[in-house]
């Protein structure tokens, strides 16, 4: 892992130095029984429940006699949960269970000792070498292990709705799809009378979603570690090229984008009241909720990130100071059952980690999104914070926030540069 960069995710910012209060207390035994387990996430929305119900329903059916806890925290891409978390930190009343991200997260929380070595489950059934080692590394922290994956999703899909395209007369995407023709299609449905492009605006993490992936396709994979090492020129061509194709793609967006969340976009683009969706693909949850079928919506990678997997991979920890310790470890052997994985992959839109889960019974897209999973170059979020500092984060969402504004892309420079490096001249 890289070291120097990768901290908490955006609404950990604030917080960064909360856990340090819950590092103050012993570690609680894992050996001892009790008959609780407190669970914090942060999966509330239609398909999201249910899929967190499955990893409680197999973790209560294979350990009868203890009450399960949820506590679930309302909050597009988990920002509310995180600032509950926090507060609950700080107060050394932690969860024994939460759900936070492999990376920045988790390693930060390892470094304050505030989340448990949890190397033992992982040794266990053969987990840590059937995991897919980028993501394995991810959740390693000193060659010891400290989180638990549930799934990973895709973050530069394109999701677009059938009818609507051939309505429009606009040919089904394909593998290879290209900037020039995504913007001739999208221009054709504005033509046509259509909505070209849903958002849900609401949640700022899917406009941050949309210019990392115009970021990817512009700048291509290698700009990540330029990024992460703090060498990318944020005044360069690529950059600016990324910038400009932010503003043009937002000219096609849901004139109802700021008004609406993430999950209404998906749902929209499955009734067919837009043409295409762009987000990480717990998107493709809810669009199978909202009635979309693998007949009616179809995907591609984003424009010009085919071979790239930009990664968004929700973990659970244990809290080193939870009350349930040995529950929480057989929490976190629960959800690296294979056929547990499978069953929520099926919900949730994400696809396992683990090469021994069989993905036959999955629905086509996430069969396909599992083979990309083996197959590409997998990349750390910057939007959900797996690949970089808060400051850095915080900085890229201020970034985006305003250049949305102002369409100016100084300002989105000075966001970062002010985040990162207050006293640094701009462009880094």
């Amino acid at each position: 892992m890289r070291r120097s960069t990768r901290l908490l995710p955006l609404a950990l910012v604030a917080s960064v130095a909360l856990p340090l209060a819950g590092c103050s207390g012993k570690e609680t035994s894992a050996t001892q029984a009790t008959d609780k387990l407190e669970v914090m996430s942060w999966w509330t929305s239609a398909s999201e429940a249910p899929a967190f119900k499955v990893l409680t329903d197999a973790y209560a059916a294979a350990n009868s006699g203890v009450q399960v806890t949820n506590a679930s925290v309302t909050g597009g891409a988990g920002a509310n949960a995180r600032v509950e978390l926090a507060k609950r930190l700080a107060a050394g009343n932690p969860p024994d269970v939460w759900q936070t991200f492999a990376g920045a997260a988790t390693e930060a929380f390892a470094s304050t000792k505030t989340i448990r070595d949890v190397s033992s489950v992982f040794a266990t059934g053969g987990i840590k070498e059937a995991m897919q080692p980028t993501i394995l590394d991810w959740v390693t922290v000193d060659g010891k292990q400290y989180a638990m994956p549930t799934g990973a999703h895709r973050q530069n899909v394109l999701f677009f709705n059938k009818a609507v395209l051939d309505s429009a007369g606009v040919s089904a995407p394909a593998a290879a799809y290209t900037t020039k023709a995504f913007l001739a299609d999208l221009e054709k449905l504005k033509a046509k009378g259509a909505t070209p492009l849903c958002l849900g605006g609401k949640d700022a993490f899917t406009t941050g979603e949309l210019f990392e992936n115009i970021l990817l396709g512009t700048a291509g994979p290698k700009a990540w570690g330029q990024i992460q090492d703090d060498k990318f020129d944020w005044n360069g061509t690529a950059a600016k090229a990324a910038f400009a194709g932010l503003d043009k793609v937002l000219s096609y967006a849901d004139t109802a984008a700021d008004s609406q969340s993430w999950d209404q976009a998906a749902g929209k683009l499955a009734r067919g009241e837009c043409g295409f969706l762009t987000m990480n693909d717990s998107g493709y949850g809810e669009i199978v909720k909202a009635g979309g079928t693998d007949t009616t919506v179809g995907e591609v990678a984003y424009p010009g990130t085919d071979g790239s997997y930009l990664a968004v991979v929700d973990v659970f920890v244990a809290g080193t100071t939870a009350p349930n310790a040995k529950n929480a470890l057989a929490f976190l052997a629960t959800l690296a059952d294979p056929a547990t994985s499978v069953k929520f992959s099926a919900i949730k839109g994400s696809v396992p980690v683990l090469k021994t889960a069989d993905v036959a019974s999955l629905p086509a897209y996430e069969q396909s999104a599992s083979k990309a999973l083996w197959s590409s170059e997998v990349l750390p979020s910057l939007v959900h914070g797996e690949a970089m500092s808060p400051k850095f984060t915080q900085g890229f969402y201020d970034g985006v926030a305003a250049y949305v504004r102002s369409r100016d892309s100084a300002t989105f420079v000075k966001a970062v540069s002010d985040a990162v490096n207050p006293s640094r001249p701009q462009g880094h």
